[in-house]
């Protein structure tokens, strides 16, 4: 689901991280998009930040709100 994202290209998995590359469709900034299972505490931690720069128009959490229905469309999360 992540590859699907927009402009997303994954850098690296393992059974339970996952990290990818987002870049912005008018600048071409890249902004890191990390995902690390949990599964003792049954939880996904996510991280997406800008790699510089300070404000990004609230890109980054567009982009886990997106991420976040498409998992809760295929009842991955809740």
């Amino acid at each position: 689901m992540v590859a699907s994202l927009a402009r997303t290209k994954i850098v690296s998995e393992a059974d339970d991280y996952l990290h990818a590359e987002c870049s912005s469709a008018f600048f071409g900034f890249v902004d890191d998009l990390e995902l690390h299972l949990r599964a003792r505490q049954n939880v996904i931690a996510v991280r997406s930040a800008a790699r510089v720069g300070h404000g990004d128009f609230g890109v980054n959490r567009g982009r886990i709100e997106q991420l976040r229905s498409l998992l809760a469309q295929r009842r991955v999360i809740r």
